[in-house]
């Protein structure tokens, strides 16, 4: 169909969907191929493309004064067809179009819209592109036509599969759908869509394919059928569909023979908007499904120009009233030739038919989506050619600051402003190309539904576009989709349910990376996020909680007030300091008595004082160590115990002095055990023991210390002890004195006495070795806390166990036999005794 004007533009529409080729020879003469099969749509398509450049010629904005005319073409779904009107489209120009001259033939094409397959898009634009001839789709989808190199010339004004790649991708993110099964065409369009969304949803950790699959281009039913039962026995509950719908009537019919149910069906913009499918047979199983369609748009005034489409039109040319006639009879089931009538039957067209009384797709333009892409290109070139006529002498793109002017039109001139336009269609859509010649894209977002009298709708319930200002946006409104499940809620589809916090992802072996196993935490690990693929530590103050999903502070342990350990340990030693200051309170108050005098009774007070502060320092070893409290409780401990222990040594060495000072010529020793001497002695002995903790503090310090040694999940305070030197000669030190007292009482254990008291230095100093020689090993081996409770659990027996020894005996007689605390008695007993 042609329509003169100043300027042509081409188009290429799939007006017939079959051709029929004839048998060639080296001696007949060739003859064209026939076209069969009329294709309402197409001839709809093409028909957008007439009124379109019917409203720019309308339009005084818009290219005045110049006219706009157009010759398209049909490619009868076939590629050499295609190929072949394009070729002739851009041929047959002259080397000069001079407007004012009056001249014959066909004026130059500058620019295509069409192909509508990717694969005669493909083979056009290899061809043409050489001519820098531009070419502007509006239904070639693969993404491999967006490379610049191979295809210079090459525009659209729908999506690239890429970018539907990446819708499909966000849909499935939407509604958490990581494991999917993938079925696309056998042609360019499928294959190149196989690879890209393989690579794009790993990348994009949307998920993983559960199959892939090749559908099959004649139908073939065993391929079908081993198809569909992939689809029945696989998790994947959702399929994806990158396919014509001549490819998907075979697949269909067999997933209904098969009763696949249960699936949800995404389908890409090739069979989104398809009705064919739209069958009782077949809507069981298809409706719910979801989709992205090419963005729907509305022409004001296409209805009315597509009215007035007759055969009687003197505006057609001889071939583009042939097509109407062919859309007429298809329309009206009649034929204008009366031979045809045996042929195919049916009555005869007259012209006059009401064409308003029919009940046809054609003149539906409530869902215009290919024709808007259509309008669009057309308005594409149709504005570059305008911006490119307005161009100012000397100061243009071209050599030299040159303008294109009508009279010599290229078609690379029309590319250079063509890749420069911008514009805003009356549906309020912004269409610009971008480097690879992709306008920005935008799809709606449909979903099928399946109403009660059979018909099905195709209704719009999101979008997915991107533009300069926003980037890429999804949105979809849930509560317009009612899903083809008994829960009416969205499938869930993946190969394993996500890990929870507290575990950790762990791929299995020979899967995709979509099916793992979730393994809990080790201890002292967390992982707070679901499908986390690693579990992170916790710091070191820090340990997992029980759901391992969050750190918790460690438990603090040490030997605690509060605890029942504790509790009685500190009873325990403030028993015996009561008892201690008791004692001393009855040696005070009988301190004029021959039982407190005849056992060295200044000697007797020092030595209860000191075993008070024994008491008291096993306070040092509980509740939660500090500096202060490390560094005092070894040298406390230490001076309290020297000091008891001199107090008990000098007594022994006094017990020996007396008994030789008895005997003749023994009286001389007496003047070394002075009272003087015997406190000088134990101040002495104290004092060693007071410079070696003093050497101790300065040299290695006691500090605490956080240890995790002992329990991961627990930090034990305790005091470290700094230098083990230092410690080893405090206990040595103490260790020496008590050895030295036992060993002085134990051989002035039998000197005659009513009250011989080595007797009692002799049992306690026992006592006290005995508890202390089994303090180092159970020290060593006891963790944390407990070492502490056993050094205080030593400390507190021996201090009991020089109390109870030396001062038991004394206190029962003091207090419950008074009449044997007297001088008489002890003498006399000890005359008895001798």
């Amino acid at each position: 169909m042609n329509k003169p004007g100043d300027v042509v533009l081409g188009g290429l529409f799939e007006v017939h969907y079959s051709s029929v080729f004839p048998e060639w020879t080296f001696t007949s003469e060739p003859q064209q191929p026939t076209c069969k099969g009329f294709k309402t749509l197409g001839f709809r398509h093409a028909m957008t493309m007439a009124f379109a450049i019917d409203e720019i010629n309308k339009n005084s904005n818009l290219l005045p004064h110049v006219s706009l005319g157009y010759s398209l073409s049909d490619n009868c779904g076939a590629l050499v067809i295609g190929l072949s009107a394009a070729l002739l489209l851009a041929s047959g120009r002259e080397e000069q179009f001079l407007l004012q001259q009056n001249c014959f033939g066909t004026p130059p094409v500058l620019g295509i819209v069409g192909d509508a397959p990717s694969t005669f898009s493909i083979a056009t634009s290899d061809v043409l592109g050489l001519y820098k001839m531009p070419i502007v789709s509006y239904y070639s989808t693969c993404s491999c036509l967006s490379d610049q190199q191979r295809f210079p010339s090459f525009f659209r004004t729908i999506p690239s599969d890429a970018f539907q790649v990446w819708a499909m991708i966000q849909i499935l993110k939407h509604f958490g759908w990581t494991w999917v099964g993938l079925l696309v065409s056998d042609d360019d369009y499928g294959l190149h869509v196989a690879r890209s969304f393989q690579s794009d949803l790993t990348q994009s950790g949307g998920g993983c394919l559960a199959y892939l699959e090749v559908l099959p281009r004649d139908g073939e039913q065993t391929e079908l059928r081993r198809i569909v039962h992939l689809i029945k026995t696989s998790t994947a509950r959702v399929v994806m569909v990158f396919a014509n719908e001549f490819d998907l009537i075979h697949l269909m019919e067999e997933v209904a023979r098969q009763n696949a149910t249960g699936r949800q069906w995404i389908a890409s913009e090739a069979w989104t908007a398809s009705t064919v499918l739209h069958t009782p047979r077949l809507m069981p199983y298809l409706r719910g499904t979801l989709g992205i369609a090419i963005r729907r748009g509305e022409i004001p005034g296409l209805r009315e120009f597509l009215l007035k489409i007759r055969p009687d039109n003197s505006d057609n040319d001889n071939q583009g009233n042939n097509m109407v006639r062919q859309f007429w009879e298809s329309t009206f089931q009649c034929r204008f030739d009366p031979a045809g009538l045996v042929e195919a039957g049916g009555a005869l067209c007259t012209g006059q038919e009401d064409i308003e009384m029919v009940g046809t797709e054609f003149f539906d333009v409530s869902d215009l989506r290919p024709e808007y892409n259509i309008y669009k290109a057309v308005y594409a070139l149709a504005y570059a050619l305008d911006d490119m006529l307005q161009c100012e002498p000397g100061r243009g793109p071209f050599s030299g600051h040159s303008c294109a002017t009508l009279q010599k039109l290229e078609p690379w001139q029309l590319l250079h402003y063509l890749q420069r336009v911008n514009f805003t269609t009356n549906f309020g859509d912004q269409v610009s190309f971008d480097e690879n010649g992709d306008a920005l894209p935008i799809y709606d977002i449909v979903y099928w539904l399946w109403l009660p009298d059979g018909r099905t709708e195709i209704q719009h319930v999101g979008e997915v576009k991107r533009s300069d200002s926003k980037g890429e946006e999804l949105t979809i409104d849930e509560d317009k989709i009612f899903w083809n499940f008994e829960s009416n809620k969205p499938p869930r589809s993946v190969c394993s349910e996500s890990c929870p916090p507290g575990t950790r992802m762990a791929r299995k072996k020979g899967e995709p990376e979509c099916c793992f196993d979730c393994i809990t935490c080790s201890e002292g690990k967390i992982s707070n996020e679901t499908d986390s693929m690693e579990c992170t530590s916790c710091p070191e103050d820090f340990w997992s909680s029980p759901e391992h999903d969050h750190c918790v502070p460690k438990k603090i342990e040490f030997l605690s007030y509060h605890e029942p350990l504790g509790i009685c340990l500190t009873a325990a030693s403030l028993l015996g300091t009561c008892i201690s200051a008791v004692v001393l309170g009855v040696f005070t108050y009988h301190r004029s008595t021959p039982m407190v005098r005849a056992n060295n009774s200044e000697l007797s007070f020092l030595l209860l004082v000191s075993l008070k502060l024994c008491f008291l320092c096993s306070l040092l070893f509980i509740g939660r160590p500090r500096l202060w409290t490390c560094q005092l409780r070894h040298a406390a401990f230490g001076i309290s115990f020297v000091l008891c222990v001199s107090c008990i040594l000098v007594k022994t060495m006094v017990v020996l002095a007396v008994f030789k000072a008895s005997k003749p010529g023994g009286g001389a020793s007496l003047k070394w055990f002075g009272a003087v001497q015997q406190r000088g002695t134990v101040m002495v002995l104290t004092s060693i023991q007071a410079a070696i903790c003093t050497a101790w503090l300065v040299s290695s310090s006691p500090t605490p210390h956080k240890n995790t040694k002992y329990h991961n999940d627990k930090i034990v305070y305790e005091c470290v002890v700094g230098s083990t030197v230092g410690f080893a000669v405090l206990l040595g030190y103490i260790g020496l004195l008590a050895i030295l007292s036992f060993l002085l009482a134990f051989l002035a254990r039998n000197l005659p006495d009513n009250f011989n008291e080595a007797k009692l230095i002799t049992f306690s100093m026992l006592i006290f070795c005995a508890v202390w020689v089994a303090f180092v090993p159970a020290y060593v081996n006891s963790p944390g806390k407990y070492a502490d409770a056993v050094e205080v659990f030593a400390i507190l027996a021996s201090s009991f166990g020089l109390l109870v020894a030396l001062f038991g005996p004394k206190c029962y007689i003091i207090l419950l036999r008074p009449d044997w605390n007297t001088k008489k008695a002890i003498m006399g007993r000890g005359k008895s005794s001798s």
